[in-house]
């Protein structure tokens, strides 16, 4: 029955949280997030062809790849940014004592998750009518469970601060992006390609080590507050006794 009435509870908090306003305000960034995707897509393969000579020698397989990697850089840094900017320069996920940080949301953070779904249904789109041209079954799986993991945080409002964790690490996908460039141009034994992967490396390993003092941060108040929760049911069970 407890598990029964937890479902009951969160169909309610979802049913509050899912107005038809918000609803109208998430189709409308997933929309953007796709015609960001289209329009980036269009101008990668514009401005490589005037800028790169060895554009027009690619095969048509390595082109659908060049461009698509365009619009997943310029989606990594966008959210990486958004990301970045809610988790440490906002008060949006400050906890205090009238609501969990887990709860939070707010415009900006749905609007950047709602551009982020519409990245993915666009890649993954891309990669179903190209399979496998541009990524196997590991792909589809990926962009299949951060799809729902995505949807589930904005439908519900919840655990949005957890999603931009996840969101942040996109924050070293434009070196992995422009590592294939660089491999595919012909300049993998350029001192570039040996700058991008040293960035590379200290980009993962900076990120690496800001996810670690976030989750080791809220795990010391999870820890603080299950801990806090024992000594009150601890003392209250002796005082009722």
């Amino acid at each position: 029955m407890v598990w029964v009435m937890g479902i009951g509870l969160g169909l309610m908090n979802i049913a509050t949280h899912a107005t038809p306003t918000r609803k109208l305000h998430w189709l409308s960034s997933i929309f953007v997030g796709m015609l960001m995707c289209k329009i980036v897509y269009d101008l990668t393969g514009a401005i490589s062809a005037l800028l790169f000579k060895g554009y027009s020698k690619l095969s048509n397989k390595e082109k659908l790849e060049w461009n698509n990697r365009g619009f997943s850089t310029f989606h990594a840094i966008v959210v990486a940014a958004g990301s970045l900017y809610l988790l440490l320069a906002s008060d949006l996920f400050v906890d205090t004592q009238d609501e969990l940080f887990t709860t939070r949301s707010s415009t900006l953070s749905d609007t950047i998750i709602g551009v982020s779904l519409g990245y993915f249904l666009s890649d993954l789109a891309m990669i179903l009518y190209n399979y496998p041209a541009l990524g196997g079954v590991e792909y589809v799986l990926h962009h299949g469970l951060s799809m729902f993991a995505i949807i589930s945080s904005l439908w519900s409002g919840e655990a949005q601060f957890y999603i931009f964790l996840v969101l942040f690490t996109e924050s070293t996908t434009p070196f992995v992006n422009l590592r294939w460039h660089l491999d595919v141009a012909g300049l993998k034994n350029s001192k570039f390609y040996i700058y991008n992967g040293v960035a590379l490396f200290f980009g993962w390993l900076v990120r690496t080590i800001t996810l670690f003092l976030f989750i080791f941060y809220f795990w010391k108040l999870f820890i603080c507050f299950c801990f806090k929760g024992f000594v009150i049911c601890y003392v209250t069970h002796n005082i009722i006794i």
